[in-house]
């Protein structure tokens, strides 16, 4: 084995095509579930806007959260375990929904459900990013952190629009409203099992996955947590790597907001004035193939030059493509050749450079107690995302939307200029010569 391989030796080869996809699929699913599609569902059950918007805010909580329990994931039990268990129940969690809509109680009982997925979901991220540090080489995981944000993705696009679009065809072809989404939430179910069963024969095991309290000593377990806390504010150089994880996306935190109305919204309010079949085919079908290509690549690069030399260049190519959007608000073109063009570049621009990011806090969690510690970074990352998304909408009112793309290119810059600070090993990422 590389000596590179940092987190400890293997009894067998991880074979990362094999389960690196679909854990991450397997990820990404529950939570478009619980954030999305039970939106959907609540409406077409009858619900109103008011009920559905206070219902379903709350089911966000967990992943806002899960750094507070990711010391119990660390501490008791082996990832991998975790893994499967949570797969396991947020299938019957699936399932369970399915059986519960033709209830009279069908709005109390399937909350408590979603909640209880939104947990187990949550719970799963911690344990799915904890076992892939510990189960792969560093090289590896650099070469692969572009799919496995590909595939999280995709798993996205999957349930809302696939998931959406079966759903509303079994509505058609039954009549019944009730019985076409407990078809789909039954399908779902059926789906998260399969996985876990899938899972249970190819999650690799791994010497190095077992419980950290080893690392800890022998206090108790809520000394144990705190010291998980401890060790990751204790850096010396915390504040510049909060900054950083806080700023990295502050552009695409606020484009991210306002791209679909960009494109739908009429050429006399300053947009492009697409349908929505367009945007569908062009923002999430080209697009988000030439994002697949940009995180493969971002991975790659990693993998063979290592994060120092790629942060730079993958930090531009994140941001300089939004440029893109300014031409676009100020032209208004009509060719759809152009404005496809135009987005699959900013698309593929950001799935190469979102990989830098990715291995940035796979580096900030190293240690005995990285499972924690990266969830503690994607918490940090969470609130950089949620806290500029929500003055987007009014400062693009108040700019219009060339000037509004303009300050988006802007915040490129203090991602830029505290890339210069940060302290990354020339080596880290790199695949070794002796493993080519």
């Amino acid at each position: 084995m590389s000596r590179a391989h940092a987190p400890g030796s293997h009894v067998e080869r991880p074979r990362p095509w094999r389960w690196v996809p679909t854990l991450y699929f397997g990820q990404g699913l529950p939570y478009v579930v619980v954030m999305t599609l039970s939106v959907v569902l609540y409406k077409r059950l009858g619900l109103g806007n008011t009920e559905i918007a206070f219902y379903t805010s709350w089911l966000y909580l967990p992943w806002v959260v899960k750094p507070l329990w990711s010391p119990l994931v660390e501490l008791f039990g082996r990832k991998r375990t975790w893994v499967l268990a949570m797969q396991f129940l947020i299938g019957a969690a699936l399932a369970s929904v399915a059986l519960t809509l033709p209830l009279p109680a069908f709005v109390q009982l399937s909350l408590a459900l979603f909640w209880l997925m939104a947990f187990a979901s949550a719970t799963h991220d911690i344990a799915a990013d904890g076992f892939y540090m510990l189960a792969l080489p560093e090289h590896t995981q650099a070469a692969f952190v572009g799919v496995r944000s590909t595939v999280y993705r995709l798993s996205m696009i999957a349930g809302q629009g696939g998931l959406v679009y079966l759903a509303g065809t079994l509505e058609v072809l039954t009549g019944n409203v009730v019985y076409a989404w407990s078809v789909v939430f039954a399908t779902l179910g059926a789906l998260l099992i399969a996985l876990a069963l899938w899972h249970l024969s190819r999650l690799p095991r791994s010497t190095a996955d077992g419980p950290a309290a080893q690392a800890l000593g022998a206090a108790a377990p809520f000394a144990q947590a705190l010291a998980i806390f401890a060790r990751f504010f204790a850096r010396r150089d915390i504040a510049l790597v909060l900054t950083f994880l806080l700023t990295f996306r502050l552009g695409e935190a606020q484009l991210l907001k306002l791209v679909t109305p960009f494109l739908l919204d009429p050429r006399s309010a300053g947009g492009l004035g697409l349908d929505t079949r367009e945007v569908g085919l062009l923002y999430g079908g080209f697009g988000i193939a030439l994002l697949t290509a940009g995180g493969i690549l971002g991975g790659w690069t990693i993998s063979r030059v290592g994060l120092a030399s790629a942060m730079l260049p993958m930090i531009l190519a994140v941001n300089v493509p939004n440029l893109l959007y300014v031409a676009l608000a100020l032209v208004q073109p009509e060719s759809r050749l152009v404005i496809g063009t135009a987005i699959g570049i900013e698309q593929f621009g950001y799935g190469f450079g979102f990989a830098a990011y990715l291995m940035y806090m796979i580096l900030v969690a190293q240690g005995a107690t990285r499972t924690a510690h990266y969830a503690m970074c994607t918490g940090f990352m969470a609130l950089g995302m949620m806290l500029p998304g929500f003055g987007a909408g009014a400062l693009q009112t108040a700019l219009g939307y060339p000037l509004f793309f303009g300050w988006v290119c802007l915040c490129a810059l203090p991602a830029l200029v505290l890339s210069r600070f940060l302290t990354i090993d020339p080596a880290f990422g790199r695949r070794p010569k002796d493993a080519r």
